[in-house]
């Protein structure tokens, strides 16, 4: 979401316009609520499009198409004005990415949600087309994924079955490489058409990649009428699902109601729009549209009332406002520390590309930015947070460096960076200070909010609803975000040491726990009750642990998949034979899409995510990178670190082709010292006391 700028409207109908949602050639969507404080996505024509009356027919069009679906797979419409003035269309908010969002932002999806995602598809197709429809025009960018499941907006091109073309004048183009051969070609579209997409759709959500390219719009059409998908990358057992949706013929394409018994999605599949990635996606979008549209003075739900405040004060809760008392709080007005602003937009770099003169093949391009002595020597990872970076200052407490030049945007001296630092859904950073009190700022401004006097050693991980911490006297506690207060304090038996020795991580209402001593443990995060426990994972240390949906990857003496739920095997990855009789360890893993990526006896190695099979990699055994290096998935690359004694390369394999030599950045300088982290088509580095940022291709 956007602010309004000059000329936006302030109201259209009983609809009081906040934001701004989007922009495309036609109009632009709006956030809108209506009196009751209900909110609404607001689609208005252009106003020197208003005098067209093709646009404008289309326009009234679009809005009588939506209505005449039923069902809950489309965004409904609310409500439209078609005579007089400016035409607008409200429909309901749908809060979530778009497909295209969520996959540029998250990668591709894993097979489960796929045929989840074909499934919800298909049955919005079926509604639509019950109702006598062709969408024609159904992509990524017009799938919203809800907590409920994914939903279909904008039929601005679509028709009834019998229509032959859009307009008296000609035909709106369709979206290239999504609309059928049929199409493109001018010929009569029909429900197959709709098919034909929802196939491309699916290839994008299962790869990343589109299933038709070219260099121009010309060359995309003809790879639709002419040439094949490109399937390369999309799981083989969603083939049988994806490529007869895809078939030129239209009559040999499914039915919406084959493809849903085709599909086949696993039972409760509809919960995967509520974890993991995407299901923080919908959280923090949620958030954000509560922030807008709570009117300014009222409480907000999550927030904490005087008298709750008070009477905690007085069974010893403790809630502050940073850099003051409670008291201080109250004296101060609008000052509310549980008021968090949206998280701000990410500002991601751009992609490189060698056919576009931005590197020559078989040479590394140079760092975006690199700052020396920006970094303490006993700060935890770099933590990337949409336009900052936070790091351990230099001379003491955590600084935030921009993502774009690494210039300093804030910093705080009066907390101690090796205690850890947590980002709090992309809002505020959540650190502690000497005496175990949690201190959260924003983000992107580093302005204090809520303070909480925890009694916190080291921070474990966080959720949407609490802070997971370690505390002074080594027990596990969790403290509330919308109040500040302990929720639970237990003890467990294992050994969590000093110093962050420990780590977490929370989600499906699990809190994982990756102990000092090997053991990994998993606590219910509504009470602190121990769950599940595997002893022994690591002789060197903490395990590490890498989630995506409920499964949860171990890695230590082996590599273990586990359902994070209820802790039992999934499967376990068979280890080589030791070299030179050294015990075998499995570095940290890293999972994108449907494969596990992770380091054995210096090898990295590519794992099927469900089965845990070796996959075929032609990259596999020709390099190898340091056991205990990050693994990152970042652009179209895969990144990991090789050191020897004096100075260190990142190792960048083309994921996208494997028909290219791995790539390296001679630029570690401190093999003793690294990290390497992803986000936002950059790639950043923690070199000794240095932090840089890499391009990515």
């Amino acid at each position: 979401m956007k602010p309004l700028e000059s000329g936006d409207p302030i109201r259209l109908g009983p609809y009081r316009i906040l934001a701004v949602l989007g922009e495309g050639g036609m109009g632009k969507v709006y956030v809108g609520q209506d009196g009751e404080g209900h909110p609404a996505a607001v689609k208005v024509l252009h106003p020197h499009l208003t005098h067209d009356r093709n646009l404008t027919q289309r326009f009234v069009r679009e809005a009588l198409m939506a209505t005449t679906v039923t069902g809950g797979s489309v965004a409904r419409v609310l409500d439209a004005r078609t005579e007089g003035g400016r035409p607008w269309i409200a429909t309901e908010f749908l809060t979530g990415p778009t497909l295209a969002d969520a996959v540029r932002a998250h990668g591709p999806l894993g097979e489960p949600a796929v045929r989840a995602l074909a499934a919800a598809l298909a049955h919005a197709l079926r509604d639509i087309h019950a109702a006598g429809l062709v969408h024609r025009d159904l992509k990524p960018a017009n799938i919203v994924l809800t907590a409920t499941g994914p939903r279909v907006i904008d039929f601005g091109i679509a028709r009834p079955e019998h229509g032959l073309t859009l307009t008296a004048t000609g035909q709106v183009p369709v979206t290239p490489g999504y609309g059928a051969p049929e199409q493109v070609l001018g010929q009569r579209v029909g429900p197959a058409a709709d098919v034909f997409s929802l196939g491309a759709v699916l290839v994008f959500a299962a790869s990343g990649q589109h299933a038709y390219e070219g260099t121009h719009v010309a060359a995309v059409q003809y790879e639709v009428v002419h040439g094949e998908p490109r399937l390369d990358r999309v799981a083989p057992g969603l083939l049988p699902l994806i490529g007869p949706c895809l078939a030129k013929d239209p009559a040999e394409r499914p039915r919406p109601e084959q493809i849903v018994s085709s599909s086949a999605p696993l039972r409760g599949a509809e919960r995967v729009w509520r974890q993991g990635p995407i299901g923080q996606d919908i959280t923090t979008r949620a958030d954000s549209l509560h922030q807008l549209t709570t009117v300014p003075g009222a409480v907000a739900p999550r927030s904490v009332s005087r008298r709750r405040l008070l009477t905690g004060l007085a069974v010893g809760g403790t809630v502050l406002a940073a850099g003051g008392g409670a008291t201080a709080w109250w004296m101060r007005k609008g000052s509310d520390p549980f008021d968090v602003p949206a998280a701000v937009r990410t500002p991601e770099a751009r992609v490189l590309d060698p056919k576009k003169g931005d590197y020559i093949l078989g040479e590394t391009p140079k760092e975006l930015w690199r700052v020396p002595s920006a970094v303490a020597e006993e700060s935890p990872a770099p933590l990337p947070v949409r336009d900052v970076v936070i790091v351990g200052a230099p001379k003491g407490g955590i600084a935030a460096r921009s993502v774009v030049d690494g210039t300093l945007r804030w910093s705080v001296p009066d907390v101690v960076a090796a205690n850890r630092y947590l980002s709090l859904s992309d809002r505020l950073v959540v650190a502690t200070d000497a005496d175990g009190t949690l201190t959260t700022f924003v983000a992107s401004t580093g302005e204090p909010k809520w303070t909480s006097r925890a009694e916190a050693a080291s921070l474990l991980a966080a959720d949407d609803e609490a802070v997971y911490l370690i505390t002074k006297d080594g027990r596990v506690r969790a403290v509330g975000r919308s109040d500040a207060r302990i929720r639970w304090t237990v003890g467990i038996d294992a050994q969590l040491g000093t110093k962050a020795a420990s780590r977490g991580l929370a989600a499906e209402g699990r809190l994982v726990v990756t102990a000092a001593d090997g053991a990994v443990i998993a606590l219910d995060t509504a009470d602190g009750r121990k769950v599940w426990e595997r002893r022994g994972q690591s002789d060197e240390g903490r395990a590490k642990v890498a989630l995506s949906g409920r499964s949860l990857c171990v890695t230590g003496k082996t590599l273990t998949a586990v359902d994070v739920v209820d802790g039992r095997d999934l499967w376990s990855a068979g280890n080589p034979a030791p070299q030179n009789g050294a015990a075998v360890s499995w570095g940290p893993a890293t999972i994108h899409g449907d494969h596990v990526y992770a380091t054995v006896q210096r090898t990295p190695v590519r794992l099927a995510l469900r089965t845990g099979k070796g996959t075929d990699w032609a990259y596999q055994g020709l390099f190898e990178c340091d056991p205990p290096s990050p693994l990152v998935v970042q652009g179209n690359g895969f990144w990991s670190v090789t050191v020897d004694r004096t100075e260190g390369g990142i190792n960048v394999i083309d994921l996208s082709s494997e028909n290219r030599p791995p790539w390296v950045f001679r630029v570690v300088k401190n093999p003793d010292r690294y990290w390497i982290t992803g986000d936002a088509n950059r790639v950043f580095l923690l070199d000794g006391t240095s932090l840089g940022a890499l391009p990515v291709f």
